[in-house]
């Protein structure tokens, strides 16, 4: 007897989708890692706006973003967060992580009442790091995380959380995410040869075929881009 299909959700991301079979698992925990300026954020956004142009409510949890910085950040790349947040698709929510600590003990709390009013469809927390760093000690870490995580699947969003300064040795990210969510995908800003390049690496996906290739990103004018024919060695 077959299971049922598995439905795709787009990332948004032009060459992307076609790496992973169509898109996110719905309904996944998906981390995007790498240092600041890989454009991790861009990453969150893109995810989110693919969704609300096909009129999906959507969730966006920050650490670290100013609303008003945001807003006028992704307006450089034709994405009006204003315009969607009148129209109830966006919701931006700025949080210390203390308040999601909190969130954990009251088991969902505001968060999961806008989530049901909204019938959100995608979240992206930014980033997650600022949130595993309260907890002292690994197993703590690895406790607190699973249970945002499923917290989460709780809400039936599909996921994207962001995470800053992983000490990425291209074979291990964050022991406590590591094992807990469905994708882990590493971007790259590095200087080779004097000239920086933006890479992408899928470095798992449960259930998904995907390259092991680091292959090019870009920043253009309407997001990331990759490109799924360029390979980038460092």
């Amino acid at each position: 007897m077959m299971g049922a299909p598995v439905v795709r959700v787009s990332s948004g991301i032009p060459g992307f989708d076609d790496l992973i079979d169509g898109g996110f698992k719905q309904g996944s925990i998906n981390l995007v890692a790498g240092d600041p300026g890989t454009g991790k954020t861009i990453f969150g956004i893109q995810f989110l706006v693919a969704g609300m142009l096909q009129g999906e409510a959507t969730v966006y949890i920050t650490f670290e973003e100013k609303r008003q910085k945001l807003y006028e950040d992704m307006l450089s790349l034709g994405w009006d967060l204003l315009a969607f947040e009148r129209k109830g698709l966006f919701s931006f929510l700025e949080y210390s992580p203390e308040q999601v600590k909190k969130l954990l003990v009251e088991g969902g709390g505001t968060i999961e009442a806008l989530i049901q009013k909204n019938k959100c469809k995608r979240l992206v927390i930014d980033s997650i790091s600022s949130f595993t760093l309260l907890y002292q000690d690994e197993l703590t870490q690895k406790e607190a995380s699973l249970a945002l995580f499923e917290l989460i699947q709780t809400w039936g969003c599909t996921a994207v959380l962001t995470s800053q300064n992983t000490q990425i040795d291209q074979e291990t990210v964050s022991a406590a995410l590591e094992f807990e969510v469905d994708s882990i995908i590493i971007l790259y800003h590095l200087k080779v040869a004097g000239v920086r390049k933006r890479a992408i690496e899928i470095l798992k996906m449960r259930g998904t075929k995907h390259p092991d290739k680091t292959l090019l990103l870009q920043i253009s004018p309407r997001g990331l881009e990759v490109d799924p024919k360029q390979i980038v060695t460092f």
